[in-house]
């Protein structure tokens, strides 16, 4: 992609989390999801290092080897007309210096958007303290600005996601980090694992920035969130386990009932359609 091309994509991407409703991001594990996601109208699309990582066999939590990833993220980027930003965990990296390296491979491959987030993936450290935090994503605004490589930051913070600390602290820890590291230059801030409309609220009142929630059942509808002021919903790796539950869906109804309805409906999509699909 050339660096105007990516320039463009960017500046789309900065303003699909200033419109006055919540925007969603899907987020897609291979071509053919990304593609799909694009055709029925997404804006702009998310990879799910989850769903990457199982698709090639691989558990979550940066057990998939960088290179990988990093292929799969050009792939997708590559497939669509639509910005791409790229989940990289905690950057692959434990010092600063492997964190830039990982984010220079991911925008070299094309994605215009790093999420980035403050887990350890380590049970006895499960989350990062706000200094090394706050280092990488300083980092890594300078590095992008400095090579006039516009990178929008999405800075996650674990928190709500792995119920770290007491409840009663646990906001208060969330509205520090979001501040730090929206000081450190991250574009967005994202804490998975949130659905409380209250504190929700809260952390909206407290956060200039744009405010990145994920899907689940208990979260507020679109049009709720939109009215409190959250910019982004992401769809993490549901999209994913969703296409594989189908996928048993399938398999189950063979091997239990040997019918075939779920594979002949007028719902799947047709092979002359798919090779359609893969034409554009």
């Amino acid at each position: 992609m050339s660096s105007k091309g990516q320039s463009l994509k960017a500046k789309t991407f900065h303003r699909l989390h200033q419109q006055s409703s919540t925007f969603v991001l899907p987020n897609a594990w291979d071509v053919i999801s990304a593609k799909m996601f694009e055709e029925c109208g997404f804006k702009a699309i998310g990879t799910t290092s989850a769903g990457i990582a199982a698709s090639l066999g691989y558990f979550d939590g940066q057990s998939i080897p960088l290179n990988k990833m990093v292929e799969t993220i050009e792939n997708i980027a590559k497939s669509v007309n639509v910005p791409v930003s790229a989940d990289i965990e905690a950057g692959y990296g434990q010092t600063v210096e492997e964190v830039l390296e990982t984010v220079k491979a991911v925008a070299a491959a094309g994605a215009i958007g790093i999420n980035l987030e403050d887990g350890t993936g380590d049970p006895n450290r499960p989350i990062f303290d706000i200094t090394s935090q706050v280092e990488k994503i300083t980092a890594i605004k300078e590095l992008s600005e400095s090579r006039n490589m516009p990178l929008f930051i999405n800075a996650r913070t674990d928190l709500y996601w792995l119920k770290i600390g007491d409840s009663s602290t646990r906001l208060q820890e969330a509205i520090k980090r979001a501040k730090a590291y929206q000081d450190a230059g991250a574009d967005c801030i994202f804490i998975p694992g949130l659905t409380d409309r209250k504190i929700i609220k809260k952390i909206r009142e407290e956060i200039s920035c744009p405010i990145n929630l994920l899907v689940d059942p208990e979260m507020p509808s679109l049009s709720e969130l939109s009215e409190i002021g959250i910019e982004r919903l992401s769809c993490g790796s549901v999209p994913f386990r969703a296409t594989l539950t189908f996928l048993r869906t399938i398999s189950e109804e063979i091997v239990n009932r040997q019918t075939f309805h779920h594979m002949t409906n007028g719902d799947v999509l047709s092979y002359k359609r798919l090779t359609e699909f893969l034409q554009k």
